[in-house]
This record gives structure tokens, C-alpha cells and sequence, in this order.
């Protein structure tokens, strides 16, 4: 499905008019469009989300990324009296935290912060990694803590502070597991009512979990792809998850990833034909020609040029397809990314 040999960055590039950049979501969770790109002949409908049970059989299996995300964007002051933006991406060891920065460049090892809204929480530069700050914490960074220092870690394409209506809509519905430092978006689109829908249909939805990196927002930066070090994110694959989408497999019925990240715990942990439960850290790069082996569908949201999102969804979909559904998708003016429409790609 992927014709040529070799992919470079600039393969991945294609142009984009600010003002389908999605700012805000849209009015009702199923509100979104959604684009269906056949992988069969590149066939492509237009729809609306809410349409999307249409496109489902009963026995379809649909795997969500139940990560909640977390108030992760914090403001500390220096001693000099001056602000700094600190965006936690992931855990440490030891209660530490890889961070990045507004700052990055002129915070120093050993200098010491304090919360703006909460001066008797300090943090501590004790490191860099890549373009990671290291950062200790006193007291311990916990979710109640964050939730009253932090806000929503919108993406840096989002360009206007969080309100209060993006702590409820830059979340699933399903999020439960707590770390996230972004969001799982493709599964913005499902409401409580559509999913009950689906399982009247007959479609199973399962859950895993992936801790969505800042590093998800990190373009490829070598023209050479085999240069690019990807960001690394723990998973959890619950062995109730991984037998039914086993099952699935067996019967011949139809594994669909929600998401990127579910498809990067499914591809992780698939070997020998099945899909191998536990606990891990993945820091698998997918992209064209590789082939993805563990899914029969996925719904995903529409990307960033030079993304990793992008390559991965172009291995699963076929390189020229998957671009030429872009071009039409920015033709038919469909809006990109977190908080834009969708595509199913079967």
C-alpha cells in the first residue's frame, strides 16, 4: 500500500490556511464532520460524526485510550521575580518531572521556583534531557495539588488561554487514568448517548491506557526519518482488554483503533499474532513503508505536516491516500486537529 521505498520529512508536508485550525470544539461532541477514506480503492465520503454508527458491525471492536488529562500547565516565579511556563510532559523517577519550557534555555541546574498561585510549592532544576527540563518537586506534584496551581495543557496550535469549558472538552467522556499531559483527541467525538448507540449496535468498546506526552506536539526535525528519537509514554494493557480484542481477531472480526495512541499500545504489544497484556513504555515510531499489523480500522483526527501523528497514520492508510484525503479535506474546509473533525479510516 505504500509504493515507494523510501520517506523522507518533506514527504509530509502539505498546506494548510490558519483559519482551519481549530480553536474551539464544536457545539455537541458529535457535532464534527467525518471524513471515511476506504483503504480498499481510496474512496472517500463526507458525513457527520453522528453518522458514525453507520459505518460500524455488530462485533466490532473499538479500543479507547481512557487517559485523563491532567491540569499539567503550571506558572512559576523566578527569585528575579519573573514568570515561567512549565508544561509537565511525563513522570520521572523519584517523583521528578521531564517539563518543558518557556525558559528552557535560561533556567540553571539547582535554581529553585515557586508556584504562582501557591508560593509554598517549589520545584527544583536538577537536569536537562533533550529538550526536556528535569524538574523536583516539594511537596510531591499530585493530581489534587495540580488541579489547584495547574490549567488545561492546551496545544500549542491553540492559540487563546483555557476557560473553564475546556477542563470538560479537552477530556473523553471515558477518561479515568489520570497523567496525561495531552489528550487522546479522536475520542473527543463520542458522547455518553453515541456510545450507549454503539452498544446497542452490537459494538464492543474496550480500554487501555497511554500517558500522552507533550513530546506528541514534537515534529520531525531530520529529513532523514530514521534520525528522529521518538518521545517515549508508559502504557497499560489490561489483560481483560487484550483477550477480547484477541477474541476479536479470531473470529475474524474487526479491531478499530480510537486514536493514534491506542494504536501505538496495540502495535507495542502485538506479537506472534496476538496482543500481549501488562505494563510498559513504548517509544515505537510508526511510519510509511511500514506496515501496521495489529488493527483492521481507526478513527483519528486530522494532523500537523512533519508530525509523527501524520507518518503513523500514513503507514496504517497508505501514503498516497492518506495525503490525497488531506488535500480534499482542506478543499471541503473540514477544520485540524485536537479540537477538529474527524476520519475513519477501513
Amino acid at each position: 500500500m505504500n509504493e515507494k521505498k523510501t520517506f523522507r520529512r518533506s514527504d509530509f508536508h502539505f498546506d494548510l490556511p490558519d483559519e482551519l485550525i481549530a480553536q474551539e470544539p464544536a457545539a455537541e461532541r458529535d457535532a464534527s464532520r467525518l471524513m471515511v477514506l476506504y483503504r480498499r480503492d481510496g474512496r472517500i465520503e463526507h458525513r457527520n460524526f453522528s453518522n458514525i454508527d453507520a459505518y460500524m458491525a455488530p462485533g466490532d471492536v473499538l479500543v479507547m485510550n481512557n487517559a485523563k488529562v491532567m491540569p499539567a500547565r503550571v506558572f512559576f516565579r523566578r527569585t528575579t521575580g519573573g514568570l515561567v511556563e512549565m508544561m509537565l510532559s511525563r513522570r520521572g523517577e523519584g517523583g521528578r518531572w521531564l517539563v518543558i519550557s518557556n525558559r528552557t534555555g535560561r533556567l540553571g541546574r539547582g535554581e529553585v521556583l515557586t508556584a504562582d498561585r501557591d508560593p509554598g510549592i517549589r520545584v527544583t532544576i536538577v537536569g536537562r534531557i533533550g529538550d526536556y527540563l528535569e524538574i523536583e518537586a516539594e511537596p510531591e506534584l499530585t493530581e489534587g495539588l495540580l488541579e489547584r496551581i495547574g490549567s488545561v495543557p492546551l496545544p500549542p496550535y491553540i492559540r487563546r488561554d483555557p476557560g473553564p469549558k475546556d477542563r470538560v472538552r479537552y477530556q473523553t467522556v471515558y477518561a479515568k487514568e489520570s497523567g496525561s499531559a495531552a489528550a487522546p483527541t479522536a475520542g473527543f467525538h463520542f458522547s455518553p448517548e453515541l456510545l450507549r448507540n454503539l452498544g446497542a449496535r452490537g459494538v464492543e468498546t474496550v480500554f487501555l491506557t497511554l500517558d500522552v506526552s507533550w513530546g506528541t506536539f514534537q515534529p520531525v526535525r531530520h529529513e532523514d526519518l530514521g534520525l528522529h528519537t521518538m518521545h517515549r509514554e508508559t502504557y497499560h494493557l489490561p489483560e481483560g482488554t487484550a483477550d477480547r480484542v484477541n477474541r476479536a481477531r479470531r473470529e475474524k472480526r474487526r479491531v478499530i483503533a480510537v486514536g493514534t495512541t491506542s494504536l501505538r499500545v496495540l502495535e507495542s504489544t502485538f506479537s506472534g499474532g496476538v496482543n500481549v497484556p501488562g505494563r510498559g513504555e513504548t517509544g515505537i515510531f510508526l511510519h510509511p513503508p511500514m506496515e501496521v499489523r495489529s488493527i483492521d480500522g481507526m478513527l483519528t483526527n486530522f494532523h500537523t505536516p512533519f508530525s509523527t501523528l501524520l507518518m503513523l497514520v500514513s503507514a496504517f492508510g497508505g501514503y498516497d491516500r492518506i495525503m490525497n484525503a488531506y488535500r480534499a479535506a482542506v478543499e471541503a474546509r473540514y477544520r485540524f486537529f485536537s479540537y477538529g473533525d474527524a476520519m475513519l479510516i477501513v
